[in-house]
């Protein structure tokens, strides 16, 4: 009968193993970690069998050959780094174990470690429970939208999103100035953590399995943001925008998620990309514009608003969008007649997002529905929008009407639009 444990080690020193770890570790025969864990081990590992194995695939075939090879009792341990919760390969390995019936659910336990969090917060003598957690491990993440909104951020990094390189991003959306510290080899003798602006890490070195907590003591307070800012409230010129009212509608059509890239097409004021960047800080959105005017607008509503996850394309799509990537979320509110060659981007780039067109006029309006007539895989909803607001005159109050925008909004058939996952 095979016994299986999945033991959290913690940061990496024997020291910060916990008890019930070390005597799950001797009560073991055979040990499977990667190489720097069972490197450790010192004399935990003597008279053991040990496997080296960084991934699920390496482990469960191990598993299969100990399965058909063990008639008596045998108990290996699953040794991962940090705690058995946070981010780690036991997550995916126990649905693994459980969907394939590797080792029988009760003969498999979990036991906890100290994970980088817990023992970088204590080194740093702060509280962690106040904390934003956002991993760039193997992951994309919007580390910028993160540390403008909150006043702690923990952050795993990994790969090219080392601590010079997010550190250099925060410098470039205005950022220099909060507060990081930077933890790298933790628990080990060359353990190193420094403490600093984000300026000031832009050339050190840094292993790339470091960890960050970054502090904003002035973080933007968006805790009540709605569909449909008032008209006045932007930066206007004689460049067309998207009235509130139609604003309102478009914007909760196109149901926004946290973490979408979003793009917004023929933005005109900005007004559109400006409340999607507002509403959803932990994205980007891409306003793309071939006219000077409206770029100038867009940029000075942009710092009117503070917002920093809202980059500017002068451009005419669908050139404009050929090097962007793939979209979640897609607001068309000007196409200068290339409206099927924007469609057929988008849908190159991802064939389910989520895509909302404002037509003004009926030529508009047949040129899409012309490209959708013949499509089966998506639903389209069609909306007039007809607005008409009271003006005062003497003492009377009359109405003047709006022009009307059809509003479609286009989603694959079949598809959730649940919240994405962080």
């Amino acid at each position: 009968m095979l016994q299986l444990n999945i033991i959290g080690m913690g940061p990496g020193n024997l020291l910060q193993l916990t008890r019930e770890a070390a005597e799950a570790i001797e009560r073991s025969q055979c040990l499977i970690g990667d190489k720097r864990i069972l490197a450790g081990l010192i004399n935990l590992a003597d008279g053991k069998d040990l496997y080296h194995a960084t991934q699920d695939r390496q482990i469960r075939e191990f598993l299969h050959t100990l399965q058909s090879a063990s008639a008596c009792a045998y108990e290996v341990s699953i040794l991962v780094s940090g705690d058995v919760g946070f981010y780690s390969l036991a997550k995916s390995l126990l649905g693994t174990l459980e969907s394939e019936n590797l080792v029988a659910s009760p003969n498999i336990r979990l036991i906890c470690g100290i994970g980088s969090l817990q023992y970088f917060a204590s080194k740093l003598r702060t509280s962690w429970d106040d904390a934003v957690i956002c991993s760039l491990h193997g992951r994309a993440n919007n580390i910028v939208g993160k540390v403008m909104n909150n006043r702690k951020v923990f952050v795993l990094t990994g790969g090219d999103q080392n601590p010079a390189s997010i550190c250099r991003r925060l410098c470039d959306f205005g950022l220099a100035h909060v507060k990081v510290s930077i933890g790298e080899n933790l628990s080990y003798p060359d353990e190193r953590i420094c403490t600093g602006k984000a300026q000031e890490f832009l050339e050190q070195p840094f292993t790339s399995l470091s960890v960050m907590i970054i502090e904003n003591v002035t973080p933007l307070n968006r805790a009540c943001i709605t569909h449909g800012l008032p008209d006045e409230w932007f930066v206007r010129g004689d460049v067309p925008m998207t009235k509130q009212e139609v604003r309102a509608v478009s914007l909760s059509k196109l149901r926004l998620r946290q973490g979408d890239t979003t793009y917004d097409i023929g933005a005109g004021t900005g007004s559109v990309a400006l409340e999607m960047a507002l509403q959803q800080s932990d994205g980007f959105v891409y306003a793309i514009e071939k006219k000077d005017q409206a770029v100038e607008l867009i940029q000075r509503n942009k710092e009117k608003f503070g917002v920093k996850n809202l980059i500017v394309i002068k451009n005419t799509a669908p050139d404009g969008i050929a090097e962007l990537p793939p979209p979640d979320r897609v607001f068309i509110g000007g196409s200068s007649g290339n409206l099927k060659e924007i469609l057929d981007m988008v849908y190159a780039k991802n064939p389910v997002a989520g895509i909302v067109i404002n037509a003004i006029t009926l030529e508009t309006l047949n040129e899409a529905m012309d490209y959708y007539n013949d499509q089966t895989v998506y639903d389209v909803e069609i909306v007039q929008v007809m607005v008409s607001k009271a003006r005062k005159l003497a003492n009377y109050h009359l109405f003047t009407g709006q022009n009307p925008v059809f509003v479609l909004s286009v989603w694959p058939v079949g598809v959730s639009v649940a919240h994405k996952e962080s």
